[in-house]
């Protein structure tokens, strides 16, 4: 066989080159650790990704080899594999003159992690969400750049605000928190998904008044079990402080106060300022209970659905963050319903070059094993397609299986790129969902100028969902602030899946209610 392979230098850094693999030699034990050290290198320099050329020499010339030794070689690569916590994702054979040469490409999966949180952190803009978070997962104090580690949209490093939902993570390990250099390299975070007992993902919300509606998507687009709410010490708390606060309340999330920049202002206005958000929080019926030593956490943390930990923090010396970190490695994860058929709202549409479109989300409901057959949608008329799941991934290690709980992005196949959208389903064919146009709702209107009546087109918010709906009162002849009454809603312009229980937020430029769906009226 005459074929030579060559890479151009630094591409192949994640691919090996195997001659041939013979299981009497190297499934021997040294010879099987050293095999396995260099599959890690390669999985860690591919991100949790390896490619591995079979029947090829080291100098790249093509040598082929037979059935049996191709399937021994296959046999080597798994028992190695194995070692490293990772499997063989795809095999593919190339016949030449009766030889064979193999594309054999590894894939590094995390296992099911039983202790899975996922924190929405929201706050005013420049109360400091993005640098706590950045401070967290990398355990140094901020250098006045920390939040470029979040803030990676041009427009928002420019003007340091952050404008869209991004994710963060932290790992624990026997209590401790795994931290990281640089929260930004793909490799460092997909080690910390595949070794962490813990995993807690967080939801950076944006604090900007005109993206307010990206907040209120993050939090209720994922599934989340927690909420921090960022009050700053020179700031204190304001007309967003409470609006995100009366989201996550809605949501009945149990909610942790951070004072971040204590170090910039005074003991007495540190006072005033926690005396401030003591005041809120008792208004809404929870109980304020400020953290000063270790054991205050013992206190609260069986507590939490009532009382509010108040924690203050400062970036620059990380002085409160040891109490944090303690907090959150303790935080128990909600039960999930991992035995339902498997359900994931759409929160972002990706074409991923080489992979094609991946949509990613939290999973609601159930497990997702990779290359099960799906469906996706509704589309405009309310009907879904059946699409593969050709690959999982969360927080850019490459997985096998997801359960509820996770936050993933899944490679589809069986759909046009372009018919993908947020709040879309991607679910489990045993689901058997059918779009809804016309629901009925418990809802209680939270603010409001006037009164409404008849008519009234909010725009609603339900998991990944934002659309314009359309109501109608069905035992009052109008509402007004601070009351609660039964409503049809029908969505205007398209229909989409949603569930009795399901909750929801209405808006009309700001937050009007909330709202529970309680009968489903008219499906599409």
């Amino acid at each position: 066989m005459k074929l030579r392979l060559s890479l151009p230098h630094g591409e192949d850094r994640h691919i090996e080159f195997k001659e041939r693999l013979i299981s009497s030699i190297h499934l021997k034990h040294e010879k099987k650790q050293h095999l396995a050290s260099q599959m890690k290198y390669r999985l860690t320099q591919g991100g949790g990704k390896a490619v591995y050329i079979l029947g090829v020499s080291d100098e790249g010339q093509a040598v082929g080899l037979s059935e049996i030794e191709f399937e021994e070689s296959l046999n080597v690569l798994r028992a190695v594999a194995a070692e490293c916590g990772a499997v063989i994702e795809r095999v593919e054979r190339f016949q030449e003159d009766s030889k064979i040469i193999g594309r054999v490409i590894i894939s590094s999966y995390a296992p099911t992690i039983q202790n899975h949180i996922i924190v929405a952190v929201a706050g005013h803009v420049n109360h400091g969400k993005s640098t706590l978070l950045a401070c967290l997962m990398t355990g140094q104090p901020d250098d006045g750049k920390k939040w470029l580690y979040l803030d990676t949209l041009p427009h928002e490093i420019e003007r340091n605000l952050s404008a869209d939902v991004h994710f963060a993570l932290l790992g624990f390990r026997e209590g401790k928190p795994c931290l990281i250099s640089n929260p930004l390299d793909r490799n460092e975070r997909s080690k910390i998904a595949l070794e962490a007992e813990k995993l807690v993902s967080f939801i950076d919300t944006v604090g900007h008044e005109p993206w307010l509606r990206t907040t209120i998507r993050g939090i209720l687009g994922q599934d989340i079990d927690y909420g921090i709410l960022v009050v700053a010490a020179d700031d204190g708390p304001t007309h967003i402080t409470r609006e995100h606060l009366g989201i996550m309340l809605a949501m009945k999330l149990p909610v942790i106060v951070c004072v971040t920049k204590a170090d910039k202002v005074s003991a007495e206005r540190l006072d005033e300022v926690e005396e401030s958000v003591s005041s809120l929080l008792k208004r809404v019926g929870r109980v304020p209970y400020r953290i000063t030593t270790e054991e205050d956490l013992d206190v609260v943390r069986d507590k939490l659905s009532v009382v509010v930990p108040i924690i203050r923090t400062a970036a620059p010396s990380l002085q409160g963050y040891e109490k944090l970190y303690a907090l959150l490695s303790s935080l128990p994860s909600r039960q999930k319903p991992v035995n339902e058929p498997f359900l994931l709202y759409v929160d972002r549409v990706y074409n991923v070059e080489g992979v094609g479109s991946v949509v990613s989300g939290s999973v609601k409901q159930g497990r997702l094993i990779a290359g099960s057959e799906l469906l996706i949608g509704p589309d405009e008329k309310g009907r879904f397609r059946q699409v593969k799941a050709r690959s999982i991934e969360m927080h850019y290690a490459r997985i096998t299986e997801a359960e509820a709980g996770y936050i993933i992005g899944v490679a589809v196949r069986g759909v046009k790129h372009d018919m993908l959208h947020r709040g879309m389903i991607l679910c489990d064919s045993t689901l058997s969902p059918r779009a809804v146009r016309r629901f009925e709702a418990d809802i209680m209107v939270l603010t409001h100028p006037t009164r409404i009546r008849d008519g009234y087109e909010p725009v609603l918010h339900c998991h990944t969902i934002s659309s314009t709906v359309k109501l109608t009162l069905l035992d009052k002849e109008y509402l007004k602030a601070g009351e609660t009454g039964r409503v049809e809603m029908a969505f205007k312009y398209r229909p989409w899946y949603i569930r009795e229980g399901d909750r929801f937020v209405f808006r009309e430029g700001k937050t009007k209610g909330i709202g529970t769906i309680t009968r489903i009226v008219e499906e599409a």
